[in-house]
C-alpha cells in the first residue's frame, strides 16, 4: 500500500528538525497530531523510522532511506510552487511556442534575447514545424500557443480546429523571385506566362506546391510542367540557390527584403498584387493567458510592427 503523502510531507519535516515539538511548529498543528502522522506513516511502512531517545529522536537505517527518498521531492515542490507564485507577480519561467521553420529561425532568437533583456527569469522552448505537427502539439498542451503559416484542412489535421483560437497576426508578401545577373540574363522584363514557364526553377518540396499556387494567382492557370532545377525542403536553401543565379523560387519577401533593396535579389512583378500568406496566433480555446505570456506577446507584436511585415489589428 502506498504511504499518505500527508504524512510523507510530516515526517520530512519530523526528520529535518529531529523534533515533533518543532515540526509541529513549522506545520501549524498540534505535536499530538504530528505523533500520529509518524505512527500511522510506521504502520503503512511496516517498520520504525526513528528511535525515541527521551526527548531525542534518533532515524533508523529505514528513516535514513525514505527521507533520501523524500527531501530531492519535497525541495522540488517547495521551488516549484515558489516560481508558479512568482510567474503570478512578473514574467518567469519557461514559454513552450511553435512557429514555422523559416519564420522561426529569421525572427525569434532575436525576440526571445530582446524579451530576456527585459525578464530574465523566462526561458524558452521553441518548436520548428508545420502546421499539423504544431496544431497537434498545442491541442495535446506541448506547447502553450504556436504561429502557423497554412492552416490544414481536416484531411491534414485529424483533430478539431473548433478546439483553437485562432488570431491573425500579421502577414507576410510571398514572391517569385531570382537573382539581379538571373533576371538580366533570362527574364528581362518579359514576366509574362509563357516566357517565365521556359525558365529555370528552384522548387520548395517535390510537389512544387509553391510555384503552383504562384502562377494560379498571377495567371489563373497551372503550368503542364517547368524546368526545376532543385527540388529542396528548405526555405533558407531556396534563397541561396537563387543568389546563386540557378532560377526562380517562391519566397517571403521579408526574408530577402534586404537583398531586394540592394537590388540582388528581383522579384517577378505581374498586374496582380502578391500572394499574401497570414501568419496568425493559434492557442486553445478559451485559455487564460498567463502574466509571461501576455508579455511576450506584447513584446512579439512591438517587434513586427518594426519589421517589414504588416501587422493586422
Amino acid at each position: 500500500m502506498k504511504p499518505d503523502f500527508n504524512r510523507l510531507k510530516v515526517f520530512y519535516h519530523i526528520f529535518s528538525r529531529m523534533s515533533i515539538a518543532l515540526a509541529a511548529k513549522d506545520l501549524h498543528v498540534t505535536q499530538s497530531a504530528v505523533s500520529q502522522h509518524l505512527q500511522k506513516l510506521e504502520a503503512e511502512i511496516g517498520t520504525p523510522l526513528f528511535t525515541r531517545l527521551h526527548k531525542r529522536l534518533v532515524p533508523t537505517a529505514a528513516g535514513e532511506n525514505l527521507f533520501r527518498i523524500v527531501e530531492p521531492f519535497v525541495s522540488e515542490l517547495e521551488s516549484g510552487l515558489r516560481t508558479i507564485r512568482q510567474a503570478r507577480e512578473k514574467p518567469s519561467g519557461r514559454l513552450r511556442i511553435g512557429s514555422p521553420v523559416e519564420f522561426g529561425k529569421k525572427y525569434f532568437p532575436g525576440i526571445f534575447g530582446a524579451f530576456r533583456e527585459k525578464y530574465p527569469d523566462v526561458t524558452f522552448f521553441l518548436k520548428l514545424g508545420h502546421s499539423p505537427t504544431l496544431l497537434s502539439m498545442v491541442s495535446q498542451g506541448k506547447l502553450d500557443f504556436a504561429f502557423a503559416d497554412i492552416f490544414p484542412t481536416h484531411d491534414r489535421f485529424s483533430g478539431d480546429l473548433g478546439i483553437f483560437s485562432i488570431e491573425p497576426i500579421v502577414e507576410e508578401e510571398i514572391v517569385l523571385a531570382c537573382s539581379g545577373e538571373y533576371h538580366a540574363r533570362h527574364v528581362e522584363h518579359d514576366h509574362s506566362f509563357e516566357h517565365l514557364v521556359t525558365r529555370d526553377f528552384i522548387a520548395y518540396g517535390l510537389s512544387a506546391l509553391p510555384l503552383k499556387n504562384w502562377f494560379r494567382h498571377h495567371f489563373g492557370k497551372a503550368f503542364s510542367r517547368l524546368n526545376i532545377v532543385m527540388a529542396v525542403e528548405s526555405h533558407q536553401t531556396v534563397v541561396a540557390g537563387i543568389k546563386h543565379h540557378m532560377g526562380l523560387g517562391v519566397v517571403a519577401s521579408h526574408v530577402v527584403h534586404g537583398e531586394i533593396s540592394r537590388g540582388e535579389i528581383v522579384p517577378v512583378t505581374t498586374s496582380e498584387k502578391e500572394v499574401i500568406n497570414r501568419i496568425s496566433l493559434v492557442q486553445l480555446q478559451d485559455k487564460i493567458p498567463t502574466l509571461t505570456e501576455k508579455a511576450f506577446l506584447a513584446h512579439f507584436r512591438e517587434i513586427m510592427n518594426a519589421t517589414g511585415m504588416k501587422r493586422l489589428e
